[in-house]
Parts: C-alpha cells; sequence; structure tokens
C-alpha cells in the first residue's frame, strides 16, 4: 500500500531518496539531485498519490448551506442598491455564520 501525502511530507530526505531508488518511474529520474519538495511531488506523481489535502465537510449538507449562502449574497446585493444599512448588516452576518458552520465542521 502506497503511503499517503501527508506521510510522505513527514518522511526524511533520506528516505524519500531510499523509497524512490526502488521505484522505476519517469517522474523519478535523477531522484538523487531532488531536493525534498520537488522529491514529494515526484514520489506523488509515480505512486498515483493526491498532492492536494481534500478537506471534508462532516455532518452536514454542504450543498444546502452554499445555496442558502447564495440566497443570502442576493438579498445582500438588493440590501446593496437600496442603501438598507441594517438589512445589508442583518445578511453579512448570516453569510458569516454559515461559512463559519462549514468551516468548523470541515475535517
Amino acid at each position: 500500500m502506497p503511503p499517503t501525502f501527508e506521510e510522505l511530507k513527514k518522511m526524511t530526505v533520506a528516505q524519500l531518496r531510499e523509497m524512490a531508488s526502488g521505484i522505476e518511474h519517469e517522474a523519478l529520474k535523477g531522484y538523487t539531485q531532488l531536493n525534498k519538495e520537488h522529491l514529494i511531488v515526484a514520489m506523488c506523481t509515480a505512486l498515483g498519490i493526491e498532492t492536494r489535502v481534500k478537506h471534508e465537510v462532516v455532518g452536514l449538507d454542504k450543498r444546502a448551506i452554499k445555496s442558502r449562502i447564495g440566497a443570502l449574497k442576493k438579498k445582500r446585493d438588493a440590501a446593496l442598491q437600496k442603501h438598507d444599512h441594517a438589512g445589508i448588516k442583518d445578511t453579512r452576518r448570516r453569510i458569516h455564520r454559515l461559512k463559519r458552520k462549514i468551516h468548523k465542521a470541515t475535517h
């Protein structure tokens, strides 16, 4: 089982080079000359590992919250056109709270 991106980041350059020596792939040619950052990217390419860590929202319906945020943004824009400062403030606070809710549920 190949290591994850996070596991590769925790390894030393010597460990990464030792692992790269056993892998035959075009991306790892000249692995002895690569620094840690470039070596990790090359290893991820060779092993088919995602270099970007995906965050998942747990316990919430993110799509529903995003649609509520979209509706609130339209409401905010309407309040901006009317120069309704109380309405602007209220909708901005609600948008902020929903975004924070998503952020807190992200792992």
